[in-house]
């Protein structure tokens, strides 16, 4: 067990689990004009979660493995920080009263992290004997 995913994973999903409460009540309150910006929220929620799985699955499971999980670790901890936060923070310009288009990049540098980690893990498993 490796006792750092395992937290990564609990406070994101904790975290998931507010932001998703807050997006279905709050935020079509505060944005009831906006049902695209609602449903990229979501979106953002959604891909916390998977991450939170993710981190909670590599973490039970990291003593199976006999190869380093931390760069896989770093690639989602990362890409699922640019993406969701990313997506929150655009999501919540309206309601914050600043401009955060610059932000606009980052989602997809976000989801591409996302993508590494995954190929790392599988090549990685690939090569373990």
């Amino acid at each position: 067990m490796e006792r750092k995913y395992i937290i990564f994973g609990i406070i994101f999903l904790f975290t998931g689990i507010i932001l998703g409460a807050f997006g279905a009540h709050s935020l079509k309150t505060l944005l009831p004009n906006n049902p695209e910006k609602i449903i990229s929220f979501e979106t953002g929620v959604k891909y916390q979660i998977y991450g939170a799985f993710s981190f909670l699955f590599l973490g039970l499971f990291a003593e199976k493995v006999k190869f380093s999980l931390k760069s896989v670790f770093n690639l989602l901890i990362l890409g699922h920080l640019f993406f969701s936060c990313s997506i929150y923070l655009l999501t919540l310009q309206p309601i914050l009263n600043i401009k955060l288009s610059f932000l606009g990049p980052i989602t997809p540098i976000g989801g591409l992290l996302m993508v590494a980690g995954c190929i790392v893990l599988l090549i990685k498993l690939i090569k373990a004997k």
